[in-house]
């Protein structure tokens, strides 16, 4: 089922090409749009998705991803986020599908502390861009089942955050394109809202996981799970409920 290019971006920028990246970019050509993937290895290793992909697809290096994007979604690791390329990015509206898992090779302490988000932290480094938190609470499998064309009964929803309404709308039009309703959630401040650990993170869209599953078995799982269609009354239901961690601005 192919949904109708109805919004001004023509062409993707995907800079990362793991599984966000790359469902995000499947999804994308098969609503139509062109995509110029690129990752940290270079355009060579990307020549057999690119083939796979077809004729709406081509492989550039990060910079000239970001050049070549009318949108640019920036899927790399958080820890890589100072890797992304500022200059070519600058004016652009940039999606962050980004989340902050802090390890013993990549902590902030103004993440732990909660006085930033992490697209918070990414809109600092891309100061002349436009950053929207969009894409990152939903599986690239769920991406691939859950698109339905606009007014759907079953449709499913996704969170969007951002601090400037063009943007916004620019990132909400592209999911309504590959197939997805958005609920905006408020500014950057506000993006923990659908963060993991919150009830809108990746739960909606795949149901209950069966009891006792390490954290590491609930990611296998998830990945494998069927898509669970969620409408927008419901991301505004959970979305509603939530209460922000000590240090969060409210």
């Amino acid at each position: 089922m192919r949904t109708e290019n109805r919004v001004s971006t023509t062409t993707l920028g995907v800079i990362g090409t793991g599984m966000v990246g790359l469902g995000a970019a499947r999804r994308a050509v098969d609503a139509g749009l062109n995509v110029v993937l690129s990752n940290s290895r270079g355009p060579e290793t990307l020549a057999d998705l690119v083939a796979e992909l077809g004729e709406r697809a081509r492989a550039a290096t990060p910079a000239e991803a970001a050049s070549a994007g009318n949108l640019v979604i920036a899927s790399v690791p958080l820890a890589a986020y100072e890797q992304l390329p500022r200059a070519e990015l600058a004016g652009k509206t940039v999606i962050d599908p980004m989340n902050y898992a802090p390890n013993s090779n990549f902590e902030v302490p103004e993440l732990d502390s909660n006085e930033l988000t992490s697209s918070e932290l990414v809109q600092r480094h891309l100061a002349d861009a436009q950053v929207v938190k969009a894409l990152h609470n939903i599986g690239p499998k769920q991406l691939m089942e859950l698109f339905r064309p606009t007014g759907a009964p079953d449709r499913t929803a996704l969170p969007l955050s951002g601090d400037d309404p063009d943007a916004k709308k620019e990132v909400a039009d592209l999911l309504d394109v590959l197939g997805f309703d958005a609920v905006d959630l408020g500014t950057l401040a506000d993006s923990w809202r659908s963060e993991p650990n919150t009830p809108l993170y990746a739960i909606p869209y795949v149901g209950q996981p069966p009891s006792g599953l390490t954290a590491k078995e609930f990611v296998a799982w998830a990945q494998q799970a069927p898509g669970v269609p969620v409408p927008v009354a419901r991301i505004k239901e959970l979305a509603a409920a939530l209460r922000g961690p000590a240090g969060f601005r409210m």
